[in-house]
């Protein structure tokens, strides 16, 4: 295949060469060495615990799913990695199919608690075009999930979109996260994921962290690498990154629980105080659903989302 055709279409893409990092997991506390390998076409986003006597190999997929909270964690015959909704919402903002990550620890690293570190990893290794259409997964009819009533209710949905955007809408009833922006909608087409959405940390709350730490959960977590809050404000001396980045974090995780489904969407997806959990349900209603989506690739991209083709030479 010409690299004529290759720019024709709109084909995989993977990493040009291996890069590393190290960092402590947010709620194992432990460090962790993880390694970003280039992959063949076809091979989807592949964890592997290198750790064991026998290493193995997890599969991303919505089924992968085992746990979620406080963040998505994916398994197979019983070994688990926990918190990988970061990288993985750093491979769908920049267009990741294919990529083995090798990891000696359970926990993908927290880093600086964004997404940020890991698209300067895969940005530092360079993002290369494969011989082989990129496969989207198009939905084709609305799809929701939802849980509680009055002040408790959430939900989540799937609606029919040439393209791919997420909107948000956070409720937390406190006052340092009422003061910012409650609502975002990014296009992934339009905005740039990088500079508008990467940097965005994780947050929790200071009344919230003992009972975490109680149930061995937020050990490695400090205000190197989250947003903490007290009953009034944010602790942290730099402040916020961005003046809106509490929603716009929560998109930061719905972009990586969602790219588990192993293919990039094309869908508006809708959310209202939604989490890891009900992402994750609303990916499996989906697929259990006949009739509500279809893979799509695009031999000319012409044919692709107004806007793919540029965004996917860039």
């Amino acid at each position: 295949m010409t690299g004529y055709l290759i720019l024709k279409m709109l084909v995989q893409q993977t990493i040009k060469s291996v890069i590393s990092a190290v960092g402590v997991g947010l709620h194992s506390g432990q460090r962790v060495d993880v390694t970003l390998r280039p992959a063949k076409p076809d091979t989807g986003i592949v964890f592997r615990r290198i750790d064991l006597l026998e290493p193995v190999s997890i599969q991303t997929s919505a089924m992968a799913v085992t746990d979620t909270r406080l963040a998505s964690t994916i398994s197979s015959v019983g070994v688990k990695v926990q918190t990988v909704e970061h990288l993985m919402s750093a491979c769908a903002g920049l267009g990741i199919d294919n990529l083995l990550v090798d990891i000696n620890g359970e926990e993908v690293p927290i880093l600086d608690g964004s997404s940020s570190s890991f698209v300067f990893l895969l940005q530092s290794a360079g993002i290369e075009k494969q011989k082989t259409l990129k496969k989207f997964i198009r939905v084709l009819q609305p799809v929701i999930v939802s849980e509680g009533d009055g002040n408790n209710l959430k939900w989540a949905k799937f609606e029919p979109y040439n393209g791919y955007k997420l909107n948000f809408h956070i409720d937390f009833a406190h006052v340092a996260v009422n003061a910012t922006g409650q609502e975002y909608e990014f296009d992934l087409i339009q905005n740039s994921y990088a500079r508008d959405i990467s940097r965005a940390r994780t947050f929790c709350f200071t009344k919230d962290v003992e009972m975490m730490r109680a149930n061995g959960l937020a050990l490695g977590g400090g205000l190197d690498n989250a947003i903490v809050i007290d009953d009034y404000k944010v602790i942290n001396a730099e402040g916020l990154r961005y003046g809106d980045e509490f929603v716009k974090h929560k998109i930061l995780d719905a972009m990586g629980d969602l790219h588990l489904v192993g293919h990039p969407l094309l869908t508006s997806y809708k959310a209202f105080r939604s989490g890891h959990a009900l992402n994750n349900k609303l990916l499996r209603k989906l697929l259990s659903q006949e009739g509500a989506y279809e893979m799509v690739s695009f031999p000319d991209a012409a044919s692709a989302p107004k806007g793919y083709s540029q965004r996917m030479a860039a």
